[in-house]
């Protein structure tokens, strides 16, 4: 397979000798390095951090506080006041904090040493739960998206799907397994206390949110920010907004990292002692997909519940400037790629004749493809540049072409035959069948009709 170079600067390799270490970022900080490596290196577009000049917008300094009271009210009255402050955040950023939420502040510590063990234990420990295969029960990696992103993060991973199936005890690292139990049981109560008063702020029965099962499902992210050589080089975490319908955050206090896109605007979030950082989730608000799918995507977009009432507000994480290791633990309440059947929709309290639903009814699974193919064509993208540059044509001349204005998603399923060797994808040259073996986290990339001109 041929690879990308740019000067001497051979990306493909370099990304696959880094994968292979599996050691990850936290791997390169123990080597010494000096310098952040190519593969780190981001667009000055990604990097910008503008502030708003505005003094329309001064007043705005980062996203809203609310005491949650321990989740013991005196009087309704005090209920109403949060859930008055929680569709006011909701409908603004998309972002709140909570303080006194009911989570023994213990427990957030013990949970966050647990993510420093993991991540600062020898790397022979580490190394046997390494994988880009995101169907294991527990997987740490670096960069989910190592391959096909424009640039890596600085940060490594570990994640586990926690609910509706929990994992075995045996299939978690000893030295986490405990405080990964205890903890995700906590953000699910939490997490259905703040559905009831989502629900609430929308309008709706305080269960309406649970009773379709919008916290039935809950994966635990847990990232580690090793102190970065060059932060102004690169990212934590790049731009995105959560596929999950709500996102409980538990943040480290060592320094401000997280910011969150509002007006075209990035805002700091201070970490606030004791708290923990909730966010709304595509699946909770529904944005439209920007691009054009053709075929059986062609219509879908993300999902709907609110029918655009509250925000999904795009948000990352700055590298880390401190000496000392940042961690986050992020847990998502999302089925995720797990089986659920379930439709979801515009709740029907919340359309109208004035106001019509914006989206159709579609599945978890169909919202986890189309941001897929969102991916993949941001990566058609960068290969039509490259393609362009290598017919010795302007950059983006095969865009201007419209060549990348639609996509064809095709998803096969093989199942196994009765034979002693498989094979799998073959490509015709010179007469001859070549097999193409499988690289981990790879695509494969092949040159169309239209593009060849038969």
């Amino acid at each position: 397979m041929e690879t990308t170079k740019i000067g001497s600067f051979d990306r493909i390799s370099e990304l696959k000798a880094f994968d292979e270490t599996k050691t990850g970022v936290k791997g390169l900080v123990d080597a010494g390095i000096t310098q952040l490596p190519r593969i780190f290196h981001d667009s000055p577009s990604n990097l910008a951090n503008p502030k708003p000049p505005s003094s329309d917008l001064l007043h705005l300094t980062t996203i809203p506080t609310i005491d949650l009271e321990g989740r013991v009210f005196e009087d309704e009255t005090k209920r109403k006041n949060m859930v008055d402050g929680i569709r006011d955040a909701a409908e603004k950023w998309g972002f709140f904090q909570v303080v006194n939420h009911g989570v023994p502040l213990d427990l957030l510590e013990r949970m966050k040493d647990g993510v420093r063990r993991f991540n600062e234990q020898a790397p022979e420990v580490k190394k046997q739960y390494y994988s880009r295969d995101f169907r294991r029960e527990f997987v740490y990696t670096s960069n989910f998206d190592l391959y096909t992103s424009s640039a890596a993060c600085w940060r490594d991973t570990f994640s586990c799907y926690m609910a509706p199936n929990p994992p075995k005890p045996q299939d978690l690292p000893a030295i986490c397994r405990d405080v990964m139990l205890e903890y995700s049981k906590q953000a699910m109560s939490l997490g259905e206390f703040l559905f009831e008063l989502i629900s609430e702020a929308l309008g709706l029965n305080p269960n309406h949110l649970k009773d379709i099962d919008c916290s039935k499902g809950l994966r635990m992210l847990c990232h580690y920010y090793p102190p970065c050589p060059e932060p102004d080089l690169t990212l934590g975490t790049t731009k995105h907004s959560d596929i999950a319908f709500l996102t409980v955050l538990l943040p480290d206090q060592i320094e401000e990292g997280l910011q969150v896109l509002r007006e075209g605007y990035w805002f700091d979030v201070p970490p606030v002692p004791g708290a923990l950082i909730i966010n709304v989730g595509d699946l909770l608000q529904a944005s439209s997909c920007s691009q054009s799918i053709n075929a059986f995507c062609s219509d879908l977009s993300q999902l709907l519940v609110t029918n655009d009432k509250f925000i999904s507000s795009e948000h990352r994480v700055l590298a880390n400037r401190a000496t000392k290791a940042r961690v986050s633990v992020g847990c998502f309440f999302t089925t995720g790629i797990r089986p659920n059947p379930r439709i979801y929709g515009p709740i029907g309290e919340l359309v109208s004749e004035n106001n019509p639903p914006k989206y159709r009814e579609i599945t978890v699974k169909e919202e986890v493809m189309i941001e897929y193919s969102k991916e993949v064509m941001k990566v058609g993208k960068m290969l039509f540049q490259l393609l362009s540059e290598a017919l010795g044509l302007n950059t983006n001349h095969l865009k201007d072409m419209d060549c990348t204005n639609s996509l064809l998603l095709l998803g096969h399923f093989y199942p196994p035959v009765l034979q002693e060797q498989v094979g799998g994808l073959q490509v015709l040259h010179d007469q001859y069948w070549v097999d193409v073996p499988t690289v981990p986290g790879a695509l494969v990339v092949n040159v169309g009709d239209l593009l060849q001109d038969n």
